[in-house]
């Protein structure tokens, strides 16, 4: 039985529960990307940019978004969700472009290669060649490569978060911040709120651990792999995190792990629960007001 839902989050949830509660695990990868593209008609408004278009940076597609052309403009780089089997610039477009122009920075999405066709680590590989690559040529877009913010959703959360390790390891800078959107961090799925949530709120725990599945590709890289399994990384030294989680999401308790050992390890860290929306709302503006609010609470955090 669900309950305290959104009204229009409520909506959404009843027709999928009166369609039998049809778990996406159970589709064809094809035909789990186009269900995903064809979600984008709940995304509401897509503001006109200065200037958009696609390039390649270090080999890996990325898509800018410039909101205005003014020069020296902050950095957002996007890493898009899809349970790193699904995803990229067309079912994240209107968001890219909302926060583009709320934050009024230069947003920088990033295409990784998908699962099953390309397993572990190639998503991990491409998000931090690009990230590599955005920070040489920031200038060419009219960017500042020093006042550079990450934010992700869901996988892309993860990937986020993984990128920032990889450079904490790797090189001599962090972004200046980042921004995790029920971050999907739990290859186990061992939370309370994946059993609670797990079946009647569309974006289902069979579905999310499934996309870990097939990028992980096998068992032991799923479990031991430490770049798939962040919650037990080392966060010491991590930029300012601000972690943003739903009431009626498998992922949510993972999330506020992530919040609580960020702090326990002396990170500045922050975390938001929205209540009554699921896993995905942040995409649903068009019928989501609290997609509408985390999106210009987002914008605010950036501009910070």
């Amino acid at each position: 039985m669900t309950q305290f839902l959104e009204a229009g989050i409520q909506a959404l949830v009843d027709d999928f529960i009166s369609n039998g509660k049809p778990c996406p695990s159970r589709q064809n990868i094809s035909d789990r990307r186009a269900g995903y593209v064809s979600s984008t008609v709940l995304a509401g408004k897509s503001p006109a940019m200065a200037e958009e278009f696609l390039d390649t940076v270090n080999g890996i597609p990325v898509k800018v978004y410039k909101p205005t052309k003014d020069l020296n403009l902050p950095i957002t780089v996007y890493f898009h969700g899809g349970c790193f089997i699904s995803g990229g610039f067309d079912t994240h477009d209107a968001q890219l472009r909302q926060i583009a122009a709320s934050s009024n920075t230069i947003v920088i999405c990033i295409q990784y290669r998908l699962a099953p066709e390309f397993t572990y680590p190639a998503a991990h590989d491409d998000v931090y060649q690009a990230v590599l690559g955005i920070k040489t040529c920031a200038h060419q877009y009219g960017g500042d490569a020093d006042n550079m913010v990450f934010v992700g959703d869901s996988a892309g959360g993860q990937l986020a978060l993984a990128t920032t390790l990889r450079l904490k390891t790797l090189q001599s800078w962090l972004p200046r911040k980042q921004i995790l959107i029920y971050p999907m961090l739990d290859p186990q799925g061992q939370s309370e709120s994946y059993r609670e949530n797990a079946t009647d709120y569309i974006i289902t725990a069979n579905m999310l651990l499934s996309g870990f599945e097939m990028y992980a590709k096998d068992a032991s890289t799923l479990k031991a792999a430490p770049e798939l399994n962040v919650l037990s990384a080392d966060l010491s030294g991590l930029p300012s995190t601000s972690i943003i989680t739903a009431e009626f999401d498998p992922l949510r308790d993972e999330g506020e792990q992530l919040y609580k050992a960020l702090l326990a390890q002396g990170v500045e860290a922050y975390c938001e629960r929205y209540l009554g929306v699921i896993h995905g709302f942040f995409q649903l503006s068009g019928v989501s007001e609290s997609a509408k609010r985390c999106i210009e609470s987002i914008s605010s955090q950036i501009r910070r």
